[in-house]
């Protein structure tokens, strides 16, 4: 299967804009959260979708510092990368926001090709954070194999740190 990853732009925003709530319902199942009264995944009052999006436009807004990447698997889109730059970050100079790939494309080293396209695609130091709980084991194997796979010889450092305003993650480092 051929992978890529190509940056999103104002004409295929609305791709990444529908597997949001996707992503989200995921996320669900990790941190434990439920929909809104209006069956959205927010913790405000958001009643619809296009209300969630709006606030998401900011990753086309700043084309200079926020990157988000489609992944696409023959010519069919199957997840996205969110990848920020200071301010943004905490201390690297390229964060993963957010990735996801959806469930038919998993397995099949999908995600690992283009985790690897999006790290080509900015040279410098990175931060991963993803969910240190046991809810979360199949992001931490995912992240410690593509990344002992893509740096093989150089490495990476992982800790277990309190986000300032988050929760307890595992923080990864290259």
């Amino acid at each position: 299967m051929k992978v890529t990853v190509e940056l999103s732009d104002a004409s295929t925003k609305f791709i990444i804009n529908n597997m949001y709530p996707l992503y989200l319902h995921d996320l669900s199942g990790i941190w434990g959260w439920k929909p809104n009264r209006y069956g959205v995944f927010e913790d405000d009052d958001t009643r619809t979708l296009n209300d969630q999006i709006q606030v998401f436009d900011i990753w086309w807004d700043k084309p200079e510092v926020l990157f988000p990447y489609l992944i696409w698997a023959d010519d069919i889109p199957a997840g996205f990368a969110l990848v920020a730059t200071p301010p943004y970050t905490f201390g690297s100079e390229f964060y993963m926001n957010e990735f996801f790939v959806m469930k038919p494309f998993r397995g099949q080293n999908i995600a690992e090709a283009a985790a690897a396209q999006v790290f080509n695609e900015h040279s410098g130091s990175w931060e991963i954070q993803t969910n240190a709980t046991d809810s979360n084991k199949r992001a931490q194997a995912f992240w410690r194999k593509t990344l002992h796979s893509y740096r093989a010889e150089r490495g990476f450092q992982e800790t277990v740190d309190e986000i300032k305003n988050d929760h307890v993650k595992i923080v990864f480092r290259f």
